[in-house]
């Protein structure tokens, strides 16, 4: 179609076949706690500090790489049983844990949401970080696609 800009953004960045990509940003994944938790008075905060916590996970339709991440951390260190709710949706776990319903872990750029009820706390044992790319065919020869991945590349935070 003339006039379209055929490209994407991915998450994580890897790998996907005929399509071409360029990562522009990585994040690392915090844990969100309400400000009124004790948490959110914690300078460090370890994985045995959740064992009374209510936890609120990912569960998408698709099993995603941070899902698995994190489903394999909360076994190892026996919090499996302490996920009390799940949610498809970054907004969705944040409001969750602003209510006061749980923790949660979230990529860092929620830290910019306004009026939000959380802090982000740094785990220790927890080091997940994710890419995010732009993605486009690799034979479409659409004109502006480059100057649509450089726009992009300057409003990408550098990773932390």
């Amino acid at each position: 179609m003339a006039g379209s800009i055929n490209l994407g953004f991915i998450r994580p960045v890897e790998n996907i076949g005929s399509l071409r990509f360029f990562s522009i940003a990585h994040e690392r994944y915090l844990l969100a706690v309400a400000k009124v938790s004790p948490l959110s008075l914690k300078s460090e905060i370890d994985l045995e500090d959740l064992r009374s916590e209510k936890i609120i996970s990912f569960s998408r339709q698709n099993l995603s790489y941070s899902e698995r991440y994190f489903a394999e951390k909360f076994e190892e260190h026996d919090l499996t049983d302490n996920v009390a709710y799940t949610c498809d949706d970054t907004f969705s776990l944040v409001s969750l844990v602003s209510a006061g319903l749980g923790i949660g872990f979230v990529p860092e750029w929620t830290q910019d949401l306004p009026n939000r009820g959380f802090e982000l706390k740094k785990v220790r044992g927890i080091d997940f970080k994710i890419g995010l790319g732009v993605a486009w065919n690799r034979e479409d020869p659409t004109a502006g696609r480059d100057d649509i991945i450089d726009i992009a590349r300057s409003l990408a935070r550098p990773g932390r």
